[in-house]
């Protein structure tokens, strides 16, 4: 059976404040409070280059919260977050705005703009951020319809919203989280609500868009089959702090009782390979 899972390393060599070929987003100490919820007490968490990384827990155990303070939506009380060297917790919100510009956003349930189409939902970010041409824009469009399997799709570019199944406008909201060719993609929540049929795309295309576009991937998720299916890394968030951290085989067999009750919950055979990708 695999060592139990890792505890963020916390060297007091480690020099935060420059860029790590291994670590994208290093976060240290984050202590976050709403009147007298304490909800992140001192989290630690390091978040793999390129790779897939997915944070589960329970509801109110603060994941949310966390990626609220990844965008720098949120400012905690104390701590720090490092992205590439840089720890964002004190810029200003000039300062802010400009780094987002690394991140995409995947939404729960894709949070298209119901008034607009498929082409004017992907290309939003770019018509609020640049001076760019319309066939410089559709270019780009048309470009992350193809490779998202959407292009010609029945009229799709024309399409609304309510128009749309569920897995395109998963896929049109990836588009647009795409469109500024960010570095990092954040997912909040992707296979809510879907079947298994529809959960088991969406899997896959988080998959392969990490392998195609080489983005690091922060999945926040309750869902344990597709956690253990698609993660690289996994760590889960236990009453404010990183409770496990490891590769999803690693976390898979650790030993800490509320991560067993979460993985015997799931009904997860964790004797089964199957479970693994």
């Amino acid at each position: 059976m695999p060592q139990a899972a890792e505890r963020p390393a916390l060297s007091k060599a480690d020099d935060l404040t420059k860029p790590d070929p291994r670590w994208q987003i290093r976060i240290r100490g984050l202590h976050k409070s709403f009147g007298p919820q304490h909800v992140l007490r001192g989290l630690d968490l390091d978040i793999e280059r390129g790779k897939i990384n997915i944070v589960i827990g329970g509801s109110g155990q603060g994941k949310s919260v966390l990626m609220k303070h990844l965008m720098g939506l949120l400012k905690p009380d104390a701590g720090q977050i490092y992205v590439d060297g840089l720890d964002i917790v004190p810029l200003s919100d000039v300062e802010m705005g400009k780094l987002r510009r690394k991140f995409g956003m995947v939404f729960q349930y894709a949070a298209l703009f119901d008034s607009q189409n498929v082409v004017e939902n992907i290309a939003f970010p770019l018509i609020e951020r640049y001076n760019l041409s319309r066939d410089e824009i559709m270019v780009r469009v048309r470009e992350l319809l193809k490779r998202l399997d959407l292009e010609g799709v029945g009229g799709i570019e024309q399409k609304f919203p309510a128009e749309l199944s569920g897995g395109q406008r998963k896929r049109v909201g990836l588009a647009r989280a795409l469109i500024d060719r960010p570095e990092i993609l954040l997912y909040d929540e992707p296979t809510t609500g879907l079947d298994p049929v529809a959960t088991r795309n969406v899997d896959e295309m988080i998959l392969r868009t990490s392998h195609d576009f080489g983005v690091t991937s922060v999945v926040i998720s309750h869902d344990m089959a597709s956690t253990f299916r698609i993660g690289d890394r996994v760590s889960m968030l236990y009453e404010g702090k990183i409770l496990v951290t490891g590769t999803a085989e690693e976390v898979l067999h650790a030993q800490e009782p509320p991560l067993r009750q979460f993985v015997e919950m799931a009904g997860l055979d964790t004797t089964s390979k199957a479970v693994l990708k």
